[in-house]
């Protein structure tokens, strides 16, 4: 894709012409030709190309994946208590479940996830730990972000907690 842009960037660049009208203005004007035309058709079709092989890949190494649940409220909890829960993964596709990343929206928030595959059928955890700070009371709620080789590539887990006092 950026090899498209950049060829139509130096196709332009080439093709534009500045001329001065008779009022002092500048103008400028594409100029079509065969040649212009048939390169950026065969760019066209590379990139065409280049993208089926790439959704083919994509295809060939995509699953899907459902959790026991994407929500989870702690209820009434006290700030700096160390709360834990686990969310269930379940690989229901046919390839290999890679969760590549698991990332939290604030640093009171820590998650773990599974370091080996998945097999389809299989099952894992990942951990959250929810750790609110002194002075982070009242409702809280906090995500868990889990990106995987999975269509969709990400899906939002959800933390909830209403904190009080130590």
């Amino acid at each position: 894709m950026k090899r498209t842009i950049y060829a139509l960037g130096v196709l332009l660049l080439f093709a534009c012409q500045s001329e001065k009208s008779s009022s002092g203005e500048l103008t400028s004007s594409i100029i079509a030709t065969e040649q212009n035309e048939k390169a950026l058709k065969e760019q066209l079709k590379q990139v065409e190309i280049e993208e089926a092989e790439r959704q083919k890949e994509l295809a060939e190494n995509v699953t899907t994946m459902e959790f026991d649940r994407v929500v989870h409220d702690f209820g009434q909890v006290k700030e700096l208590s160390e709360n834990k829960t686990t969310f269930v993964v379940k690989n229901t596709g046919k390839k290999p479940l890679i969760i590549e990343n698991v990332s939290a929206s604030c640093g009171c928030t820590t998650p773990s996830k599974p370091e080996k595959p998945i097999p389809p059928g299989g099952k894992d955890k990942i951990e959250v730990v929810f750790q609110p700070k002194e002075g982070q009371l009242k409702e809280q709620a906090k995500s868990v972000t889990v990106t995987a080789n999975t269509d969709p590539k990400m899906v939002v887990l959800e933390i909830k907690a209403f904190v009080n006092p130590k």
